[in-house]
């Protein structure tokens, strides 16, 4: 049997014991869906076992694709009669099947997301209920959150607890639009994603001769990435086994990031207590990492408290030390990482394939991609567009564009309606008609609106004249960044963004402010004399042209975000953005549960790496427009001191206390030990001075703090709170520090001491 050849002994149990539960941990690298995959083709062609007996769950349908692929190398056209594929592809097959069941016909629809909002905002809409409140993408996620934790809209309407939160978020009728919704969607004949698990628990729960005809067909039932799974993915799998007991599921517990979208760690984390014969395999030895790396990582996993304990290990060379590069901004970081890439190529004769560039936000990406357009490095981003072509991005460039140049009509026919204000595609086609009528500008027509049309669109026209003619002497009278951020602000645009809370909102939100940042660079920097808004658009219209060489040879380095990474690797990876409040995220500081996934999340993006690491922080960042003072993440903290050293181009005094290139590595760690503490003495508060409260220090009722009310923090002492943000259930107030400056708190998490002024 050579396919069994070149398995090591764990992975060789992995595949050879296919009898009873069976939980395979797999450490990053370690070969997991070599064994899998070998396991399924080891059941056919070994055990003989039916292939139409075999379920395979996967998330990806490339995964299931390239797992189909080597079974098939191995036992031929077998392997296309496996159940194998998505959680969701798989559920569906069967509900075209048995759905007649539930009252759905064979053929019916599956919503996507587009069609899943549109449908809600049409419900939104003829409820009269206010559509800034009741945003499409915060309803469909809370609906869908309730969805994977199996509640029916009958059970939430009937629950206090969702009823309440409901109510705090100031949106109590997310119950109604959510019964609505499912009524709609069931008579259209429609099912949305989360319906095909929902509804496939409903059908096993209630027709139990349906569970057992699918019990007795799938006889082995395996499941890749088991600690991404739900609650609801877990159940489905869980009473599908139930009758043959033939269950293996392979996961890592140290690589579930995605509690975002319902994932529960505990399922694997508590497997062992569903199967009291539990077969449990260890897959420990990492084929992709240098011994550096691996060991770096798993110093800070063993931070975490919740976890399944595995050692690890390689057995390739010891390899590079992971480099820590020290910048004064997210700009100098970016000039940093490209220029690091572009001598690691030289260097080491490399193609730029062998780069990643791995973010917290996708915010970050501006600074890197400006950077390595100038370094002529070409790249592409995975998971996202390109920063200027985001929609978001682009909407605010074409308010600056037409401010400037009123003939520009792509820019005007993106923004005439953005926000909307009452002027669709045909009064705009009626404006371009009447010009080329009367051989007069676009602009002319709208000035003189009244003209050529009547009633409330020509109002709407004739004010948006009025408010580009305001921008347009804005830009005359400002600098780039007064003149965008007021833009930014009066078009409405910044507005809208900010009150979608949704992560999708929050991160077009992001960007717009990284665009901002960009323009405060522009004008901050002393080697640009003109500082006006339209010499800052023509630099970008340079930057972003489309380059004409059609050289197709796929040199691009890769960026992306660390979640959008998980399963790939590169020789070189560059994690950036390496500060408190960006990384680990200040929006996951709030409980253990929350900085532990974060820590995961680093976990991730250092297994990524196979041959170089380099993590990378600024001492400043500018952030809505101001420049902020960083502190590096606790995370630099946590890897073992003996695996780092200082990058080549680390600048500033503590470079003499650090190995220099070329130095041994066996005589390092006397130089490494101190990093951290270097780090933070010259980049931010240290433990030592931070404020330390006195014994009668007890954190205060906060519901109703107010701007100017003078606080005290456990670790940043005395305070004056100069905003407050009452937005939903996540209340935060922004407090000026005596010692530390600005900071943005969650009053949920930053136990503050109210003082009488």
């Amino acid at each position: 049997m050579d396919y069994l050849d070149n398995l090591n002994e764990p992975q060789l149990e992995g595949v050879m014991n296919t009898g009873g539960p069976c939980m395979i941990i797999a450490g990053a690298g370690s070969g997991k869906t070599r064994v899998l995959t070998m396991r399924i083709a080891h059941l056919i062609k070994a055990k003989g076992v039916d292939p139409f007996h075999i379920l395979a769950l996967t998330f990806t349908n490339k995964a299931a694709k390239e797992m189909r692929d080597r079974i098939e190398g191995v036992v031929g056209n077998e392997a296309r009669n496996i159940w194998m594929g998505t959680f969701h592809s798989i559920f569906a097959r069967i509900l075209r099947a048995e759905g007649g069941k539930l009252g759905y016909p064979g053929n019916f629809t599956i919503y996507d997301t587009e069609d899943s909002k549109s449908l809600i905002k049409s419900i939104v809409k003829e409820k009269g209920l206010d559509d800034k409140v009741y945003k499409p993408n915060t309803v469909l996620n809370r609906i869908s959150a309730a969805k994977n934790r199996l509640v029916s809209w009958q059970e939430y309407l009937s629950n206090p607890i969702y009823l309440a939160d409901d109510e705090s978020a100031m949106k109590p009728e997310v119950g109604n639009i959510y019964r609505i919704y499912a009524d709609r969607c069931f008579k259209a004949s429609a099912m949305d994603f989360d319906d095909l698990l929902f509804n496939t628990n409903i059908l096993f729960r209630d027709h139990l001769d349906v569970l057992n005809k699918y019990q007795q067909r799938f006889k082995y039932v395996l499941v890749d990435e088991f600690q991404d799974t739900n609650l609801s993915q877990y159940l489905i799998t869980k009473k599908l086994a139930a009758v043959h007991q033939n269950i293996c599921v392979v996961g890592d517990d140290a690589q579930s990031i995605y509690a975002f979208r319902g994932a529960d760690i505990q399922n694997i984390l508590n497997f062992e207590k569903d199967y009291a014969d539990l077969r449990v395999i260890k897959l420990e030895q990492n084929y992709r990492s240098t011994q550096n790396i691996v060991e770096a990582a798993n110093s800070v996993i063993n931070k975490n408290r919740a976890q399944l304990k595995k050692n690890v290990w390689t057995q390739n060379t010891q390899g590079d030390l992971i480099e820590v590069i020290k910048a004064t901004s997210d700009n100098e970081e970016g000039k940093l990482v490209a220029s690091t890439i572009f001598e690691e190529r030289m260097h080491h004769q490399l193609s730029y394939t062998d780069f990643a560039v791995l973010y917290r936000t996708n915010s970050q990406s501006r600074a890197i991609e400006e950077a390595l357009r100038r370094n002529n490095v070409k790249y592409k981003i995975i998971g996202g567009l390109s920063f200027y072509q985001r929609k978001e991005i682009k909407d605010i460039l074409a308010y600056l564009r037409f401010a400037i140049n009123q003939h520009d009509e792509q820019a005007l026919r993106r923004i005439i309606n953005l926000p909307k204000r009452g002027i669709g595609p045909a009064s705009v086609d009626k404006v371009v008609v009447a010009a080329y009528e009367h051989d007069m500008s676009i602009w002319e027509v709208l000035e003189n609106i009244h003209s050529f049309i009547s009633g409330r669109t020509a109002n709407a026209i004739a004010d948006f004249v009025t408010m580009i003619k305001a921008f347009k002497l804005e830009i005359e009278r400002k600098d780039a960044f007064e003149a965008a951020t007021h833009i930014a602000k009066n078009s409405g645009i910044l507005r809208a963004l900010y009150e979608d809370k949704t992560i999708e909102g929050l991160n077009r939100y992001e960007n717009v402010q990284e665009l901002l940042n960009a323009i405060k660079e522009y004008v901050d920097n002393p080697e640009n004399e003109d500082k006006t808004l339209g010499a800052f658009l023509q630099e970008i219209a340079l930057l972003t042209s489309v380059d004409q060489d059609n050289n197709e040879d796929n040199e691009l380095v890769t960026l992306m975000t660390i979640h959008m990474a998980k399963g790939l690797e590169f020789k070189y990876i560059f994690v950036v953005g390496m500060e408190e409040d960006l990384f680990p995220s200040q929006m996951m500081l709030t409980s253990r549960a929350d900085l532990e996934e974060e820590r995961r999340l680093f976990y991730v993006a250092i297994t990524r790496a196979k041959a170089k690491l380099y993590l990378s922080y600024a001492l400043n960042r500018y952030r809505f427009g101001r420049l902020k003072n960083c502190e590096p993440s606790r995370f630099l903290e946590d890897i073992d001191p003996q695996f780092i050293k200082v990058n080549r181009l680390f600048k500033g005094s503590e470079a003499n206390n650090f190995n220099p290139v070329g130095q041994v590595q066996g005589t390092h760690s006397r130089y490494a030990k101190n990093l951290v503490n270097s780090i933070r003495k010259t980049s931010g508060p240290t433990s030592q001075n931070y404020h330390k409260p006195g014994k009668d220090f007890i954190p205060s009722d906060t519901s109703g703090l107010t701007e100017g009310m003078k606080v005290e923090h456990a670790k940043f002492g005395f305070g004056v709170v100069t905003m407050m943000d009452n937005l939903g259930a996540n209340r935060k107030a922004k407090v000026n520090f005596e010692n530390f400056g600005e900071k943005t708190l969650l009053l949920s998490f930053a136990k503050l001491k109210i003082h009488d002024s």
